[in-house]
């Protein structure tokens, strides 16, 4: 399998509070890694790291070969790296079919000289979006609320939304912060679903998570992180049932 993403020595540390040391992490293509770990552990700053967010002290991410560092959050977004948050980030005020087209990228409207000789351009662009948001929401279970503001959803919902939007860019590489908090039900389904489909069809992804059956269920390999050190690595089964690993995870 091809590598995707490649962390190399990726260091960062805030007033003296180590929240990443020497991290060496590598994404390949149709693989699902689950980064579990206690709170504190490092595991959403290594995702801001990664995404351009929080710059790092040293080191290195390369998307594909090619390296990210001077690039800001948006520019990874458009070269393939896309992730969601621990605490959802949509327009409220927005029917739900309006946020997942927010996630569109190369919009022509973005450009003047569009926006006045380009209409027919335009309107194609927007009829592919809808079409690929229409679809996307379908897959996930929430065709029937296209059409609803996004404040008139239960929270798992949203969750979901949150992670459609993530779709709409073509990502490469996609990185979820606990996209499980808050959902249960169908929505847990099909999130475990959209999940594997996306890495079907050869998309890297990485999950923050601290629903351990969810990461056992349908990570390919789980990575342990601890005070901003990759302790272990491994399938999910082997590190949860790691006695040092469990005490620090659960404590005693």
């Amino acid at each position: 399998m091809a590598n995707v993403l490649e962390v190399r020595g990726l260091n960062k540390s805030f007033d003296g509070i180590v929240v990443a040391r020497d991290i060496d992490l590598t994404l390949q293509s149709g693989r699902i890694v689950g980064l579990i770990g206690p709170n504190g552990a490092g595991k959403t700053s290594l995702f801001n790291l990664i995404s351009g967010v929080v710059k790092p002290d040293s080191g290195t991410v390369l998307l594909e070969d090619a390296p990210l560092d001077e690039l800001k959050f948006h520019e990874r977004v458009r070269r393939g790296l896309s992730r969601t948050w621990q605490h959802i980030r949509l327009f409220p005020s927005l029917p739900v079919l309006d946020n997942l087209l927010v996630g569109t990228h190369d919009y022509p409207g973005e450009r003047l000289v569009n926006v006045l000789f380009g209409r027919g351009r335009l309107q194609e662009h927007d009829k592919i979006a809808r079409e690929k948001a229409t679809d996307i929401l379908g897959r996930m279970g929430l065709a029937r609320v296209a059409d609803a503001l996004v404040s008139d959803l239960p929270y798992g919902q949203q969750k979901l939304v949150g992670v459609a939007r993530t779709l709409m860019g073509d990502a490469k590489c996609l990185l979820l912060d606990e996209p499980m908090a808050g959902v249960e039900g169908q929505s847990y389904a099909a999130m475990q679903r959209v999940v594997r489909e996306v890495a079907d069809r050869g998309v890297s992804v990485c999950v923050v998570e601290h629903n351990v059956a969810f990461i056992r269920d349908l990570c390919d390999e789980g990575v342990f992180m601890f005070s901003g050190t990759i302790m272990a690595r491994g399938s999910v089964a082997d590190l949860t049932r790691d006695p040092q690993l469990t005490e620090l995870y659960f404590g005693h």
